[in-house]
């Protein structure tokens, strides 16, 4: 076998030599190319900055030169817009090496450059998958022009999208987009280390799953174990962590302050809150800080991102908007604020730094709570045994079934009210099992029926109609939200809440790591104008649904309370609180050989170490004896306060004889957590949340283990 390297366009070798100066390729940039020429489909997986972007777009484009496509061949799919802002550049110049041209679609792009698109369609085209629905419902773009000549689909941090409801909206549209081209589409998913990457890849490859060719890349990580399903052990990683335990927020400000000055330091929290008031305690103390969160505005985020990036002395606090490919410079610490909930995001984070010659991986943890330092310490046992979660798509997508009827029927104007399915070539679950779902959109007006054919009906142009129908093109629900503006300059989004709560003195907000006096509310535009104050500014948001900690890390630091560390530095202060934990709390709490049930009072608690979901679906299988006010916890079910030991043991007997677990009761409010709900039967729109708050395996698994009574229970 030859070097696949000689089957780069000569052009493309000479740019890479020359212009980029590279003496080789990396080992998954050689390893790409007889797959991603030859047409297959794949996933190409690497540590963040390993040269992924390249590992795609070489091969792509010489075989773009050596195939001759014509018109908008390659569409480059990311989940957030600033980084295709931050891509476009880079892949517009690869591409200018062979006289082509790449250009950017997303939400933010002005009407002008997307008329000169429709116009003069690029060979690569930069988009989200949103931006792409748009592309094929509005009345502007003539989307089998635009799109009919596309030939490669890449996504990048493919991750992202297969965890969450965004997934299952890339996989419709991407079918859609298929029969739109009137051929099997390449696709090539790109994505950091994830547990399951065999899988991820049937997953992308969607109805072709099976049929077409595919691999998985990943020279860099060594071999890829088959069965590779839930969490893929592969070793410690490198990188030099280190593990603090400093009681508030303002003293993670004062360790920053102190540690690593004259560094550019990238500062991770797990909240919009906690950015704001982090950056402005650092800001307090005289240090160079910039802002990045969801709620600050575009403007703000990039104005803070470009400063950062050129700055050195400096700090940037974020939240998990910088976790994905950004380029936010030559990065020397990374430093966590708590813990992020799992493997996959920590990965991302510490990728961000050790990227020049002869630097190593680092972040430093600063635990403002015990908890959070248990956390922190259960997820580093996991890291440190190489375990990543794997990557599952949500179950039960049906509120995306009933979206992806009606964009569908939109872009189609009438769809056969018995060949619908063949819109998305079969896949699951838009195919013949969504016949209930249509039904429901028949009775209920959102589709009308004609001569065996389906339209738009009065209910969808109703509820979805506003601006074409904009609302159809994005699969999450996004809480509302005020506009903060400073004079003209728009600085970002605030929470109702803020404004409406009770509170002394003047109304102050904390935004963009200031504080910010309100002087007048739009009520009717929600808008809130603003203007400078010294302190005094609160900044809070509202939180979409947590489902909490999973049944691994839960378990992780069940481990962690029974005496294992981490392989990573702990500070004196780490280990002496971890040693409190361990002595004072975890007799209450943990056994080596099984579970626990305390009383304290009133109080009887269920010590699973099962994860929130678990013990959701526990409390589903024991009814009789779980207490039906409290909801569950990741670590513990709360019991009824008269439980006897007969009514344990014959509520335990029947949930561990029962195969079937039952599905976990839902507050019938939580369906609006879920975009599209209204477009679904409520008891279908419940059995969705229902599916989503389970873990079956997890409640199996703490069913079979042992139970300790701490306490004698009566009877």
């Amino acid at each position: 076998m030859g070097d696949p390297v000689g089957r780069l366009d000569p052009v493309v070798l000479h740019h890479v030599v020359n212009t980029l100066g590279w003496p080789d390729l990396r080992p998954l940039q050689r390893a790409a190319i007889d797959p991603l020429m030859d047409g297959e489909d794949a996933v190409l997986l690497a540590p963040t900055a390993g040269g992924k972007t390249e590992a795609a777009c070489l091969p792509l484009l010489s075989a773009m030169s050596e195939q001759r496509w014509s018109g908008t061949s390659v569409l480059y799919l990311c989940p957030l817009k600033a980084l295709l802002n931050n891509l476009v550049t880079r892949i517009d110049g690869y591409a200018q090496w062979l006289g082509r041209r790449a250009a950017l679609w997303h939400g933010d792009t002005r009407e002008s450059q997307r008329r000169r698109i429709r116009t003069d369609p690029p060979d690569i085209l930069l988009t989200t998958p949103e931006s792409l629905e748009s592309m094929l419902i509005g009345v502007k773009t003539d989307h089998g022009r635009l799109l009919g000549s596309v030939r490669a689909v890449v996504v990048d941090e493919v991750h992202a999208f297969a965890g969450d409801d965004r997934g299952w909206h890339l996989l419709a549209v991407l079918e859609r987009l298929q029969r739109v081209a009137g051929r099997p589409l390449q696709r090539i998913g790109l994505s950091a280390t994830v547990g399951n990457p065999r899988q991820l890849l049937t997953w992308l490859q969607g109805s072709g799953a099976g049929v077409r060719p595919g691999q998985v890349v990943a020279p860099e990580l060594g071999p890829i174990p088959a069965s590779a399903a839930s969490g893929a052990p592969s070793g410690p990683p490198p990188g030099e962590v280190e593990l603090d335990y400093v009681g508030s927020l303002d003293n993670a400000a004062k360790v920053i302050t102190a540690l690593h000055r004259g560094e550019k330091r990238l500062v991770f929290c797990e909240s919009r809150r906690q950015v704001e008031e982090l950056g402005a305690a650092l800001r307090a103390r005289e240090v160079t800080v910039f802002l990045s969160h969801a709620s600050l505005s575009a403007e703000e985020r990039a104005r803070s991102e470009q400063a950062f990036a050129e700055a050195r002395d400096c700090v940037i606090v974020s939240t998990s908007t910088l976790e994905l490919g950004i380029d936010v410079g030559d990065l020397d610490r990374v430093i966590q604020i708590d813990s992020p909930r799992t493997v996959a995001s920590f990965l991302q984070r510490i990728g961000r730094t050790g990227r020049r010659p002869g630097s190593t991986r680092n972040c430093l943890f600063l635990a403002t709570r015990k908890d959070a330092l248990l956390q922190a310490a259960g997820l580093l046992l996991l890291w440190g045994r190489g375990w990543v979660e794997p990557v599952t798509a949500p179950p039960e997508p049906r509120h995306l079934v009933a979206q992806q009827l009606l964009a569908a029927t939109l872009q189609q104007h009438k769809l056969g009210d018995r060949t619908w399915p063949q819109i998305w070539n079969g896949l699951p679950p838009f195919d013949h099992s969504a016949a209930p779902v249509v039904r429901h959109l028949l009775d209920e007006g959102f589709l009308d029926e004609d001569g065996g054919m389906l339209f738009i009906g009065p209910e969808a142009e109703r509820r979805f109609g506003r601006r074409h129908f904009i609302e159809l093109t994005a699969s999450f629900t996004a809480p509302p939200q005020f506009t903060v503006l400073a004079g003209r300059m728009e600085i970002g989004q605030t929470d109702p809440s803020v404004l409406t709560e009770d509170r002394p003195g003047p109304r102050r907000l904390l935004l963009a790591g200031r504080s910010w006096q309100v002087t007048f509310i739009d009520w009717g535009r929600r808008r809130v104008f603003v203007e400078p104050a010294d302190s005094g500014g609160i900044a809070k948001w509202t939180s979409g649904s947590v489902l909490g900690l999973s049944h691994a890390l839960t378990r992780s630091m069940r481990e962690v309370l029974l005496g294992a560390d981490p392989p990573v530095s702990l500070t004196r202060r780490a280990e002496v609180c971890l040693a409190e934990w361990r002595e004072d709390d975890a007799p209450d709490m943990v056994r080596p050989d099984g579970t626990l049930i305390c009383r304290m009072g009133d109080d009887v608690r269920w010590w699973t170490w099962a994860g929130h979901r678990a013990n959701a679906t526990l409390a589903a299988a024991l009814p009789t004896v779980t207490d039906p006010v409290q909801r569950p916890t990741d670590c513990y079910l709360r019991l009824r306060e008269d439980l006897t030991y007969e009514m344990w043991c014959a509520a335990r007997d029947t949930a561990a004889a029962d195969a079937s677990l039952v599905l976990p009761d839902v507050d019938r409010r939580a369906v609006h957590g879920l975009k599209f709900s209204a477009a679904l039967p409520q008891h279908l729109a419940v059995a969705t949340v229902a599916a989503r708050l389970a873990d079956f395996d997890g409640a199996r698994a703490v069913l079979r283990d042992s139970v300790l009574f701490q306490t004698e229970l009566p009877g």
